[in-house]
């Protein structure tokens, strides 16, 4: 009964962390770029420690590399919101300076006249560098990540200022993960890194952004089958205690 016992105590934990796991994707469902990420396995390992050398117990083996499918892209019209094409990403500055990627396409102008995406990353540009902006200029993103700026004072036929570029990088054959702050890097490489040459990127398309990959239903459907699973191993775990009871009271002695 013991062994029952702790294989089904195990099986508890481990679910746990998937149903964190779902419960993280479920609530950035409207998040802006949001990307799946957390794969939950299970594996038998050999409990280590006094007792028996075949006890077995379940443990639950995450894998937290971003998958880069599209979501759902939402026409905005917005001039400074773009949605990255492909498996490209948009680079820009963590909050600590680092290189960081991120496929949220919602850009803004801030005070300093910077570039930067909506919670605040500042937007880099081909070398490296942040996009600056004339004060009172009109930003435009071209597909292929060109910004420009005209003067609303200028001519409507005059040519638009460029800029900077932005940074974009195809992530076709490098995996991803995501850093504590939500942003991605260079899975299994120090904070960063940036991501090797490889297929050019496919650019932006302007006036969009692209809503979250995350399947409301099937995410759903996971929680269900996790809490149903969760209330079975309970049970086990209470009908295993019943018939230990139940054996102790048989071998009682009787006056």
């Amino acid at each position: 009964m013991d062994r029952l016992a702790f294989t089904a105590a195990a099986a508890i934990s481990a679910q746990s962390i998937a149903r964190q796991h779902i419960a993280n994707e479920l609530a950035n469902i409207s998040t802006v770029g949001f990307k799946r990420s957390y794969d939950m396995a299970m594996e038998s390992v050999t409990a280590e420690g006094p007792g028996f050398s075949s006890r077995i117990q379940p443990r639950a083996v995450s894998k937290d590399i971003i998958r880069l499918e599209g979501g759902a892209v939402m026409v905005t019209g917005r001039a400074l919101d773009v949605a990255v094409n492909g498996r490209a990403v948009l680079a820009v500055s963590a909050s600590d300076g680092t290189l960081a990627y991120t496929r949220r396409g919602d850009l803004r102008v801030n005070a300093q006249g910077a570039l930067e995406t909506g919670i605040g990353n500042l937007v880099r540009g081909e070398g490296g560098n942040t996009i600056n902006v004339p004060p009172g200029f009109v930003i435009t993103i071209n597909p292929d990540g060109n910004v420009t700026a005209r003067d609303p004072a200028a001519p409507s036929n005059a040519p638009g200022q460029a800029v900077g570029r932005l940074m974009l990088r195809s992530a076709d054959s490098t995996e991803l993960a995501r850093r504590s702050d939500g942003l991605f890097e260079v899975a299994g490489s120090p904070a960063g890194t940036a991501l090797p040459g490889g297929p050019a990127p496919q650019g932006v398309t302007p006036g969009a952004l692209e809503g979250s990959n995350v399947n409301a239903i099937q995410a759903m459907i996971r929680l269900m089958d996790h809490s149903r699973s969760f209330e079975q191993q309970i049970k086990i775990v209470k009908e295993s205690r019943q018939i230990d009871e139940s054996g102790a009271t048989m071998l009682r002695p009787t006056s």
